[in-house]
């Protein structure tokens, strides 16, 4: 999956500019995979009541069925999703109105270089969202996770802006405590001593997750109880 998303992965930016400001329009990597995972995610009876996982390729690539051995379990992440694409696919989510929703989203935000409050402020347009049209789901968000150039350079844009990731990840926490909500910090045990993604979960890219670290992932939410 992720090698074929090398192939077709590109950019496509889209800004308005009003006076001296910049209005942010909906920006995103791999557009023609975007647009087949809607495709499927239409297709799919609405099912209410049960567990979501919201995100980008993180997400995307996570066998969530066979690591919770639930074959209810939702996956709805799309590989180069930003927040911007997250808020135009909300409704599927909210239309299904899930018991629980699992969200990690931010990281394609920083690589294009879109401003920190303006993820903050996505992020929390899709909490208070989630909230207001289905106010019985638990509402669970993610740490964005660091990069590690290290290894194999395959996403330029992504490496070298751990700092940046840390500024997001402290104003989620505040959102979470502003809005009651769970915030979930994953770096705690996936970044090295140096702040970076840890070698020993991370994929050949040093951005996505290999299989050791999904399941030390769902270990954590199960000792939490999150799960």
């Amino acid at each position: 999956m992720k090698r074929t998303l090398l192939a077709i992965c590109f950019c496509l930016a889209t800004t308005i500019v009003v006076g001296q400001n910049i209005v942010y329009d909906t920006i995103q990597y791999a557009q023609e995979h975007h647009q087949k995972r809607l495709i499927l995610f239409k297709n799919e009876p609405i099912l209410k009541g049960k567990i979501i996982f919201l995100g980008n390729s993180i997400t995307e690539f996570g066998d969530w069925q066979k690591l919770l051995n639930d074959s209810t379990v939702i996956n709805r992440g799309i590989a180069g999703d930003n927040t911007f694409g997250v808020l135009a696919r909300l409704d599927d989510v909210i239309n299904r109105e899930p018991n629980k929703v699992f969200i990690k989203i931010g990281i394609n935000d920083i690589s294009q270089n879109i401003p920190v409050e303006i993820i903050v402020k996505n992020i929390s347009t899709i909490v208070k969202s989630i909230k207001e049209k289905s106010p019985m789901t638990k509402i669970y968000i993610h740490s964005i996770l660091p990069t590690n150039d290290n290894v194999k350079n395959e996403y330029p844009d992504a490496y070298n802006k751990n700092s940046l990731v840390n500024l997001v990840n402290k104003q989620l926490k505040k959102q979470a405590k502003k809005y009651n909500i769970i915030y979930i910090d994953i770096n705690k045990i996936f970044s090295d001593k140096y702040g970076k993604l840890d070698i020993k979960y991370a994929d050949s890219d040093g951005l996505h997750l290999n299989d050791f670290a999904y399941k030390t992932w769902i270990e954590l939410l199960k000792s939490n109880k999150y799960l």
